[in-house]
């Protein structure tokens, strides 16, 4: 092992990876249950209300992991073309 170099570890990273399977799974949960994924995914970011979302495997307690006001930024980011 060489110990003289640094690790890195980069938080944001990893939480921006998190936060994307999570809501590939959500995605996922709704197409199966037959909604329009896209439009409950939307409807709960206006809202606040998990009842957009299926509890069908345990989306709707997923979807409460991710912020709603960290979601929009990134999807603003995202939209705008300043990905991170």
């Amino acid at each position: 092992m060489n110990f003289d170099k640094t690790m890195s570890f980069n938080f944001e990273k990893d939480k921006n990876a998190k936060t994307k399977e999570i809501l590939k799974e959500i995605y996922e949960a709704l197409v199966e249950k037959g909604y329009n994924p896209i439009n409950q995914i939307v409807g709960y970011i206006l809202s606040g209300d998990p009842t957009y979302i299926t509890s069908h495997n345990d989306a709707r307690n997923k979807i409460r992991q991710i912020e709603r006001d960290e979601l929009l930024e990134k999807m603003v980011r995202n939209y705008i073309g300043l990905e991170e």
